[in-house]
């Protein structure tokens, strides 16, 4: 797609005007991208490959910072893989990496130095679920749940290299790298595993389905867990690097290379809006009490905050950072963003 504004499909057309022309390639363009199901290999034939070899995005380096970062930093000399924010405990968890562990911050007193748990392995992706986080281990096939704010670890092996997780009820989704497929769990149990992707980097529940990130082929798919089965897959850009959801059963995706914001509507599979966010976007999280997707710059050390309400998205903050601001989380309990920096410059912690 050409556009660098959104694609005037759906209920987005009826908040923006677009040249009738704009509008039509946009559409064809789209059109071509999508296909039914999803092929198992990665060649030419594949629909949504544009090339025969590919590599997934990945942050841009930052420079030193130029300005002072915005809100308290809290002092991380490691460097940080994921970061995650539980409401309900007031806590936030951050990964780091060398040696692997959590750090447990306290959100009603940052000054209080965090609890600190190892990890077997690096982890680069968290997510909460009521009182727990799960952390899962790529290295040690492991997914981790941990308890808060007692900090207590339940182990469950899980082969195919899982990076992320998320649940939805008594079921969770993993997404497993190195068997490039989708764990379905009940509780402890593995139901099924759905593969046929050539990357599997996230499984985000929507309702009763749910969508799978494909970063090695920059694209997203519906996921039907209780059937087993993949459906639709979209191209998200020119290189897609990270997904969430609102409240709107949307799904928000980082486009890295294309410097853009995505949004899709599952099931259906129909790109919603595509925005332009120069500045080489990674990290991104959702407030669903203030209705803001915070996205991180890595090219440039900021965080830009955007109501996502209505048909396009509208900038409302854009803040300074620490340097290489590759991980963030949002506390809907007071409307802070955190961010982490991956190059040791510590937590940081902004009320808008």
């Amino acid at each position: 797609m050409t556009t660098k504004r959104q694609s005037g499909m759906l209920e987005a057309a009826q908040h923006h005007e677009e040249a009738p022309l704009r509008r039509l390639a946009v559409v064809l363009i789209a059109g071509t991208a999508l296909v039914t199901g999803c092929s198992s290999g990665q060649n030419s034939g594949d629909d949504l490959q544009v090339a025969d070899t590919v590599t997934a995005a990945t942050p841009a380096n930052s420079p030193a910072p130029a300005t002072t970062p915005a809100g308290t930093v809290l002092p991380l000399s490691q460097h940080a893989t994921a970061i995650a924010v539980d409401a309900a405990q007031h806590t936030a968890v951050v990964a780091v990496d060398n040696p692997p562990g959590l750090r447990l911050y306290d959100l009603t007193s940052l000054n209080t130095p965090p609890k600190t748990l190892d990890l077997p392995g690096r982890v680069d992706n968290l997510s909460t679920s009521g009182d727990t986080v799960l952390a899962p281990v790529r290295t040690a096939n492991a997914l981790l749940r941990i308890t808060l704010p007692t900090g207590a670890v339940d182990k469950i092996t899980l082969t195919g290299g899982p990076v992320a997780a998320n649940t939805r009820g008594d079921q969770t989704l993993v997404a497993l790298h190195d068997t490039k497929s989708v764990a379905v769990l009940t509780g402890d149990k593995t139901d099924r595993t759905i593969t046929g992707l050539a990357s599997a980097d996230q499984a985000l529940p929507v309702g009763d389905k749910a969508v799978v990130l494909d970063r090695l082929r920059t694209a997203v798919f519906d996921l039907d867990p209780a059937a087993g089965t993949i459906g639709a897959g979209l191209r998200a850009g020119d290189g897609a690097t990270n997904a969430v959801t609102d409240k709107y059963g949307r799904v928000l995706v980082t486009d890295s290379r294309g410097g853009e914001l995505l949004v899709y509507k599952p099931d259906t599979l129909v790109e919603l809006q595509r925005y332009p966010v120069p500045g080489a976007p990674y990290g991104i999280a959702y407030d669903p009490a203030h209705d803001l997707a915070w996205v991180t710059l890595t090219a440039t050390n900021q965080v830009v905050g955007y109501d996502i309400a209505g048909g396009e998205p509208v900038e409302r903050h854009r803040l300074n950072t620490v340097r290489q601001p590759d991980s963030v989380a949002a506390d809907p309990n007071t409307g802070r963003v955190l961010v982490a920096s991956a190059d040791g410059g510590g937590v940081q912690v902004i009320t808008p």
